[in-house]
């Protein structure tokens, strides 16, 4: 069944690059395994309703992400080296947190102490007296799998800045005995790659990314620790057990 062309309309995103994400999902869900032939560009071309050279560029963005190999003669095939996808189990608590990231293999691209302040909104704290602003971002495997931009209350950095600048910011701040943290509201979304994201997860322009927005709160309803975290979208799943260690129980009827 082919699509209708007016779909593409409701995107301003390029004709190939709708089709591509298209393609990825399939391969993404299993629809297309490792090694599956996939749809000629004939049918690929009536199935998505736009032109040949449409296609042509869709897979070609593919086979440069890794997804697709080309092959002379036999066609288009689901590459065998797919990265492992969903490795990363988003956290649901502090503690979770904190564990998630203890270990991580980081690397400071931004720091610049005497920044302006984040943008807090309700619920979020007051603001500190001043904040140093901190880029990283994260490894697993030797490849960008997050972007961290992280505003840390000045009085809280200049205790221990060496470290700070060389390691995962939130342990050490956990590990404060003088700082008590009242409230951690954590908020996730879907966003989108910018320019500068995007080249740190050496991703595509506007890809999708899962946006996780984490604030520490004091004693003092200060926002000491305010990190805006943008995860490539193949690398994290939320998982969570909805009933708990309860068990799922029909009501008896009457």
């Amino acid at each position: 069944m082919s699509m209708s062309p007016k779909i593409y309309d409701r995107s301003p995103t390029p004709l190939y690059i709708q089709v591509a994400s298209i393609m990825r999902q399939r391969i993404d869900r299993g629809v297309w395994l490792p090694g599956d032939k996939i749809s000629t560009l004939e049918e690929l071309e009536v199935e998505f309703s736009v032109a040949r050279v449409t296609i042509r560029q869709a897979i070609d963005l593919l086979r440069q992400d890794g997804l697709l190999d080309a092959q002379q003669g036999r066609g288009t095939f689901v590459s065998h080296k797919i990265k492992k996808n969903r490795w990363l189990n988003l956290a649901t608590d502090l503690d979770a947190m904190v564990a998630n990231i203890k270990d991580n293999v980081l690397k400071r691209v931004h720091v610049k102490e005497g920044a302006a302040p984040p943008e807090l909104k309700p619920g979020e704290g007051e603001p500190a007296g001043g904040y140093t602003f901190l880029r990283s971002v994260q490894y697993n495997n030797g490849e960008p799998f997050s972007v961290v931009n992280l505003h840390i209350a000045k009085h809280i950095f200049d205790k221990d800045s060496k470290r700070f600048t060389h390691s995962a910011a939130l342990p050490q701040i956990m590990e404060m005995d003088d700082v008590t943290i009242s409230r951690a509201p954590q908020t996730l979304t879907i966003g989108v790659a910018d320019p500068e994201t995007a080249n740190l997860l050496e991703i595509g322009l506007g890809e999708p990314t899962a946006d996780c927005r984490l604030i520490l709160i004091d004693d003092k309803d200060v926002a000491i620790y305010v990190a805006d975290i943008h995860y490539q979208k193949d690398c994290f799943a939320l998982r969570v057990e909805l009933l708990g260690d309860s068990k799922h129980r029909k009501r008896p009827s009457k």
